[in-house]
Formats: structure tokens, sequence, C-alpha cells
């Protein structure tokens, strides 16, 4: 054999190093993964850099070693392993196994014993030899033969530690590393050393008297009294310090170095590891394909295309999907279905299904039980078709969606990956974006019946988790019936008086124009007031204002920046004003005259049930959940949306607030129910409670300042954030959460409990257990963590509140129901619920939908409902 050349790695201490030197990131079973990650970077590098022929990697064996017989406390102020590091040391050994490197660890010896005992060996059998460590203690262990390399920041950049290193950065030999340890101890490693000497100290007493030793024996030369009495009094505690810092190098290592020859890794077993543990890129690495891999050489699949649907290929219990490509499946074309069911696989080509009666009166039977892919999605787009899809009993996306609702679901093959079910993802089968096509009808065929196939695989494993989370009724009783509400809401649509909105459109239009002018008079010139580096240049070279910010194209002239500048010019005014008409005119006006559609001249937008983290619903195309209500014109387009039927009326019913009620009942707090319970003002009551005075006594900008806190504090917010949201300092801010907290105890508590309590799970709930992870609650970054820390006080109070007003829609949907109403629900904001109804049903309403949604869900605080109607959704205010 030529050259012989041995790595020793330092295992626990590059485990830890890639723990806190990468985020904590997850795979899809929820497992960390950062520390095994950093550590597969890092031997990869060493085998491409080194080429080594003998590989080592030393663990430590255990909390004791002989070190701890002379001093119990050595390594004793160590924080215990985090958690989320210690479950990936066995996939660390995992890794090592399939890498063909050979690991080892000795009862009551260090890994840096191993490393210290085996590097001398090899030295004296002629190995070149290459140490890979976090620790500096290990440099002590260079030699002629021996290079010492340190990782500094990450895990991949190392500093190389040869003799020459070592008397360059600390001008002495390896060998006093020891010494120098003795006098300057390691906090590290809770090495006391002797107090009051530092490196430089240290170093500059070796260079004189060369050794720990020959120091204590001439005391009396060192130049200094109080050093001098340090090193008297600490004499013993010096000597025991080089005594630990000194690494063993004739530990009883059982093992000869030629068992540590590096042969190269088992691809099979790299390669399943790395799809366990979701290492996609290095899977690309080795030229695998992390999606279509070899599990996804799928077997054969038997299936037919009728040419006539008959009733005999239905049954009791059946796994139907429906395709379509666009996502606004209001007026997306359905280009094939699949059928899976005891009777076989089909695939049902769109046309042949729709105007089958076999088709329609099975999709009809609501005793014929089907699993599907987004049920709202399926029941919308088949009803296009005048066919109302019935007896959906389980939504597979719904499922995984209250499972994990952090997590972004592109279509089934996500869920697949995260239930072990593979399946071809819609990109790699259609393509993206523009090259999106639709391959042959074989080919689709077959991708159809996979999916629905898949889906027969992951029913018994999402109803599974659904139950072990508590959350099967949080699915059946709430998501699921809430589908088909929204789906009658969706279908049904609501009314735009197209002419209003474009006579706003021109008022808007003039307004903008007057505006323009009045700004070109201030500046003294014509500019494009949308440029910002035009309007950077008239703000801050011609008028001379302040610059804030600058951008690498000029100067800042962001909404915040312009709103510091508002007291410094009047032209700031009509910027701002400018700037929203314009958003009002594009975004509203000419978005939803877009929108409208031309049959039934009213807009179809659709609610986003499976997207956010809290449970709440959002609204696209158009979205009718931001319509802008602080600007009076904002709130004008509200006139545009009226009943559609002669004689009808809007009414609108909202929540008061919500979020407080609901963070008064999970807090517990006693004064913030009671203030509840005796129907008092609550920001008030807070201004009373916070400032210690009486209620004539509150100002109008006390209220204000209470209001903030209040809302707030549901928000998680920080002294900052109150201090930018009322103009005050950040230490009044401060002051005035401080003393929020002192009057309201049982929130202080709830604030701390949340969060102990999401450390503890790695989640939060809502009263209907609708769950919420978050992994970087115990993130070493301050401001993840503390991001993390306000998401889980908030989640529950925002979630819970999304609970309570979608139990309220199937308690409405199923009131006006049983009552015979011809009322129809609209839409849903946030708080609020819209209806239409005919003028003689008004009278009802107005008892029977507070009387509803007070009741939806008991709360220890009542829940309050104030409602208004008129002839359009603004007059209903």
């Amino acid at each position: 054999m030529g050259n012989k050349k041995l790595v020793l790695i330092d295992g626990n201490s590059i485990a830890y190093r890639a723990f806190f030197a990468l985020p904590l990131l997850n795979n899809d079973k929820g497992m960390h993964t950062n520390a095994v990650y950093g550590f597969t970077m890092m031997l990869m590098k060493i085998i491409e850099d080194e080429k080594p022929t003998h590989i080592l990697v030393a663990f430590d064996a255990g909390k004791t070693t002989f070190r701890h017989k002379t001093f119990s406390e050595y390594k004793g102020g160590r924080q215990k392993t985090p958690p989320e590091l210690s479950e990936q040391f066995p996939y660390i050994r995992e890794l090592l196994d399939s890498y063909g490197i050979k690991r080892y660890e000795l009862e009551n010896y260090e890994a840096d014993d191993i490393i210290g005992t085996v590097s001398l060996t090899a030295e004296k059998d002629g190995y070149e030899i290459k140490v890979i460590s976090g620790d500096k203690d290990l440099t002590q262990l260079s030699s002629t033969k021996t290079t010492v390399g340190i990782t500094r920041k990450g895990i991949t950049d190392i500093e190389e530690y040869t003799p020459s290193h070592v008397m360059e950065k600390y001008g002495l030999i390896p060998e006093q590393i020891i010494d120098m340890k003795g006098l300057m101890g390691d906090p590290s490693d809770n090495i006391p050393g002797v107090p009051g000497v530092g490196e430089k100290t240290a170093i500059k007493l070796l260079k004189e008297f060369s050794t720990l030793e020959n120091l204590l024996e001439s005391i009396d030369k060192v130049t200094g009294n109080k050093l001098k009495e340090k090193l008297e009094e600490f004499k013993n505690q010096a000597i025991m310090s080089k005594e630990l810092a000194t690494i063993e190098r004739q530990a009883p290592v059982e093992v000869e170095i030629d068992n540590f020859l590096y042969e190269g890794y088992e691809r099979e077993r790299v390669v399943a590891l790395y799809k366990e543990l979701g290492f996609t890129t290095l899977l690309e690495k080795l030229g695998e394909d992390p999606i279509v891999s070899e599990e996804l050489v799928l077997e054969e699949i038997e299936f037919q295309t009728p040419d006539v649907i008959t009733e005999e290929i239905f049954a009791d219990d059946n796994y139907f999907y429906v395709e379509m490509l666009d996502d606004n499946y209001h007026n997306a074309t359905i280009i094939g279905m699949a059928l899976v069911n005891e009777t076989g696989y089909y695939y049902l080509p769109t046309e042949l299904a729709l105007q089958s009666a076999s088709f329609k009166k099975w999709a009809e039977d609501d005793t014929k039980k089907k699993t599907v892919y987004d049920a709202k999605r399926s029941e919308v787009s088949l009803r296009r078709n005048d066919i109302h899809l019935k007896g959906v009993n389980f939504d597979t996306l719904m499922a995984a969606y209250i499972i994990n609702p952090s997590e972004t679901i592109d279509d089934l093959s996500t869920i697949g990956k995260n239930f072990g079910v593979r399946i071809q993802s819609d990109e790699s089968f259609y393509g993206k974006g523009a090259k999106r096509s639709i391959p042959e009808t074989g080919m689709l065929a077959e991708h159809l019946v996979r999916k629905s196939l898949a889906m027969s695989d992951l029913k018994e494993t999402l109803e599974n988790e659904l139950i072990k989370n508590e959350q099967y009724e949080l699915f059946t009783e709430l998501e699921m019936p809430l589908s088909l509400i929204l789906a009658d809401m969706e279908s049904c649509g609501i009314k735009v008086d197209r002419e209003r909105l474009q006579k706003m459109g021109g008022e808007i239009h003039d307004r903008l124009i007057d505006i323009e002018a009045t700004i070109y008079e201030m500046a003294g010139e014509k500019f494009n007031i949308n440029s910002p580096k035009q309007l950077g240049v008239i703000l801050f070279e011609k008028l001379n204002l302040p610059p804030y910010k600058k951008t690498k194209t000029g100067y800042s002239t962001s909404a915040d920046v312009l709103e510091k500048l508002a007291e410094d010019h009047e032209i700031i005014e009509y910027i701002l004003h400018y700037r929203q008409l314009g958003k009002l005119q594009s975004t509203y006006i000419e978005g939803l005259l877009k929108v409208i559609n031309p049959n039934t001249e009213k807009v179809h937008t659709r609610y986003q049930q499976t997207l956010t983290s809290t449970g709440r619903l959002s609204s696209i195309d158009p979205n009718l959940q931001n319509i802008p209500i602080r600007l009076e014109e904002g709130r004008k387009i509200r006139q545009a949306f009226v009943p559609s039927e002669p004689g009808w009326l809007i009414f609108a019913a909202d929540y008061s607030q919500i979020e407080l009620r609901v963070l008064a009942d999970i807090a517990g707090d006693e004064k913030l129910i009671q203030a509840f319970k005796d129907d008092l003002d609550i920001h008030t009551k807070t201004a009373m409670e916070v400032f210690h005075v009486d209620k004539d006594e509150v100002t109008s900008n006390m209220r204000r300042q209470a209001k903030a806190v209040n809302f707030g504090i549901v928000y998680g917010i920080s002294d900052y954030g109150l201090s930018q949201s009322l103009g005050i300092t950040r230490k009044e801010a401060g002051q005035f959460i401080d003393r929020y907290l002192a009057t309201y105890p049982g929130v202080k508590d709830y604030m701390e409990d949340i969060i102990h309590s999401a450390k503890q799970k790695g989640y939060v709930t809502t009263v209907m257990q609708r769950r919420r992870y978050l992994p970087e609650i115990t993130s070493r970054n301050f401001n993840i963590r503390s991001f993390a820390e306000r998401t889980a006080m908030n989640t529950p109070i925002q979630g819970s509140a999304a609970d309570i007003i979608k139990k309220a829609m199937i308690d409405m949907a199923d009131a006006l129901k049983d009552l015979g109403l011809k009322t129809r629900l609209l839409l849903q904001v946030h708080d609020e619920l819209i209806f239409e109804a005919p003028e003689e049903e008004i009278e009802t309403l107005k008892k029977l939908v507070p009387d509803v949604m007070e009741n939806a869900l008991e709360l220890t605080v009542p829940l309050k409902v104030d409602y208004a109607y008129g002839p359009t959704w603004f007059d209903a205010k």
C-alpha cells in the first residue's frame, strides 16, 4: 500500500457543531435532521479533500469518565443535550455505517482520548493523520505527522493546526497547549485553571517558564504581586486543570488501525437513508431523482375505460377523483375522472360520464360513499354540469390539512410522500406553468386511476392519525360539512351592480386627476408620481426632506417612510392618498369588473379552506375579505354588492370582539371574564384598570391606547410593536404591557403556560383540537424563536375564533333549512356573515341570526353579535 492516510473525527463535537450551525430542519415525518445533514456535508467534504485510506469516528461513551474521579465537576456547567439533537445521534451512526466508516467509543473515556491514542499508534506506523474536531483542546496532538483541523463558523470551514500554525497563533509548541489550559482553564469543560489568568497572561508566562511545573517552582520570579498570590493560592488547581486538559494517549483501545480501512459507501443504504431523512439535494448529487425514485417505478395496474357507464361499475364504497388543470374550478374544464372500488379500477372519460344517467344517479346517491380529493372543488365542478355530488364521506386533502395545517400541499403526491404512498406529482406529469400539457389519453387515464388508488391506500392511515390526534370530530363535524356549505355559497355568488362600480371608477379617476394636479403644483413640476426614483428626487433633493432609508436604486419612498415625513410637508398627505386611490381603482374597481360572471352578473369567489395555519378561511378570485374599509372611497365599493332578487335586502351579522372573548375564556382571567359578563366596554374597562382612573376620567386617547394593547396582546405584541402603533417610546410601551399583565394576571399566566406547553409538545391547539406545529419554538435564533412564541400565544385565540364562526355557519345553514327560509348565506368575511334575504324574513333573522351565532360554542363569557341590514352591503353596517 502507498501513502496511508488516517482521518480521525470527533463525532460528538462535529454533531454539536452541525446542530447549532444549521437551522432546525425537519423531514416530512417531523424529525429534526439538521445535525445529520451538517455531519453528512462535512463527511463528504473530508472524503473529497483528504482522500483518506482509513477513517475512524470516535464518540464519547457516556457522561462520566476517569477525569470525574479527579474533579467531579468536570464538564459540570454544560447544558443538557437538546432532545432535538439526541434524537439525531442514531441516524448519524446509521449514516456512518452506510458510508462504510468505522465508529468507536470506549467506556470511561472521551472521544479525544480515543483520537489521542489511535493517532500516536498511527504516527509510529507511518500514517499521515488528519484530526477533525470543533474542540481546540485537540490542537495539543498536532505534530509533523498529525494536522488538527478545527471547524470554524459552520462545519465545512476548517482551520488547520500544524506545529507551525500553533506557534504562529499562540507562540507555543503543541505540547504547551495543556500548560496553557492549566493556567487559563476552559469554561466549556468547566476546567477551573487559575482565576484571573487569561490566554494572554498564560502565553506570556509559558514563553518565559516553558512549562506549568517550571513556573510553579519559580513563582518568586514572576512579576506582579497579585499574579504571584493567585499562582500560589491556586497551585494545586492549576496542576489538576492541566491534568484534566491532557488527552490520554495510552487508552485501552481494542481495535486495530487496519480495521479503519475506508472502501467507499454502500450506495443502496445511502440512498435509502437520504430518502428517509428527506435529503433531496444530496439524492440529486448521487444522480437519484428524489421524487421519481426507484420506488416510483410503479407496478403495472390493470384498469378499464368503459364504452358505456352502467350501474355495475359502482359500489357502496368508492374512491373517486375529478381532474382539472386550472386552479379556478368555477370555470375549469374537467379533463377526466377515475374510480376505484371493489368492482375494479376505472378511467371515466369526461363526456361519457357527464352524459350518463347511471353516473348522475350514482353521484347524487347519498348512500354510495365517496372518498375524494378536495370535496368542494369536486362538488362545484360537477354542479356546473348539473350533477350534485352527494355521499362524500372522506376528503383526503382536508384530512391531510387538519393533520398538519403548516404543510404546503401541492397535490396528492405531497400527501402520499408524507404518509408513505408513492405517486407521481402533477408537476412532473403535466409539466409546470405555461409548459403544462395534457398527455395522451392512455397515460392520463393511468395517472388518474393511480390517484384514486393512492386515496384508497391513504384513507386508513389518515383516519388513524386524525383519531390519534383527537381531530376526527373536527374533520367530520366541522370541516367536511362546511365544505358543502362553502360550495353552495361559491356557486350562488353575490350580485355586483356593474354600472355603479363603473360610476365609482369614473369618480375615483376624476379625484386622482385633481390630486395629481395639486401634487404637481406643490412640487413645482410634473413627474411620474408612481415612479419611486422620480418621487425620491422631488422629495429628497428638490424639497430637501430628510431621507430615512436608502435602497440600491435610490431613496426609499415606502409608506412607512412617507408616514414619518407627514409632519414635514403637506405634499406627503396627497401622495399617500393618491396611492391608496390608485390601488382601489386598479385592484378593486377594475379587478372586480373583470371577474363579474356575464351570465349571472355575480362574482363567485373561492374560499380556501385548506390553506391557513390558524384555520381561518381566505378568499381569492376575487378576495372579498380585504376590501379596504378605512378609506371612505373603499367603504363605498360595498355599495356595488346588492341582493340578486327584487325586494330582497343584504343582512350582515358580526361577532363583537370575538378574539378578546376567546382570550378571556382560554386564559380564565377573572377580571376579563367579569367585564364581558357585565357587558362593559372592554377598552374603557382596560383603560380604567391600567391608568387607575374612574370611568368618566377615561380620555379617548387612554381608550385608544387600551384598545391597542388589548388587541396587541392577542397577537403577541412586543414593546417595540406597541410603541410603533401608538407613537410612544419603547420604554413607555413596555411599562404599559407590564401594567396590563399585572391587571390581568390570568392572561400573563396563559402566555407563559402556552409557550411552555408548545416547547414540550411542539404544537398548540384550538378549542376544537385544531393543531399548529411550531418546530421553530426551540430555535437558537432569538428572532425565529420569538416569532414562534408569539404564534403560540396567538394561534389558539385566532384559531378558536375561526372554529366558532365555522360552527356558526353550519348551525346557520341547518336553521335556515329547518325553518324553510329563502334567506341565503353569501359571504364570510373574518368575523362577519353576510346574507341576502326577502324583506319579509328580516324580522325572523334579527332574532335567529344572533341567537344561532351566539350559541355556536359555549364559553365562560357570552358571545355577542351585532347585525345590520339594507339595500346594499355598504348599508348593512
